[in-house]
């Protein structure tokens, strides 16, 4: 009888996990700095989500492309590269385009670049872990 239940148990406890990494949620950060990778990795990751980082345009694209996450925050200033035209490309194309992303920078003009590119909003850097994690849960909620 005891051993039939922790049977039962082990079982429960493997369909929990496959369950629960099924439902994970991924996100595709695109940061070049280091230090703030890092943190927005393990705050998002002490919150169970997937995480996938790059600083790469053509990184960006291709994820976006064969294993499209469940958001993309993006950093503004990213490698020499304009986050408000990655966006754009993005939102612009039909694989791509229901993805949302998030725009991050300390620039004053971020919330009329993430307008202008297409993007569903933005984060102020510094952000707060608090910001970082409302933002996120914003839009990944629905995607179940």
């Amino acid at each position: 009888m005891i051993s039939k239940m922790m049977q039962n148990a082990r079982m429960d406890n493997t369909l929990h996990a496959i369950i629960s990494h099924s439902m994970q949620k991924k996100i595709l950060v695109a940061e070049d700095d280091a230090a703030i990778l890092e943190v927005i990795n393990i705050i998002l990751d002490n919150e169970g989500y997937s995480i996938f980082a790059t600083d790469s345009e053509k990184q960006i694209h291709q994820t976006a492309r064969e294993d499209p996450p469940d958001l993309i925050l993006l950093d503004i200033r990213l490698a020499g590269h304009d986050g408000g035209k990655i966006a754009k490309d993005l939102k612009t194309k039909k694989e791509t385009k229901h993805i949302p992303v998030i725009i991050m920078s300390a620039n004053n003009e971020t919330e009329t670049i993430a307008r202008n590119s297409g993007a569903e909003g933005f984060l102020l850097k510094p952000f707060t872990i608090d910001d970082l994690l409302a933002v996120v849960r914003q839009y990944t909620q629905s995607i179940l």
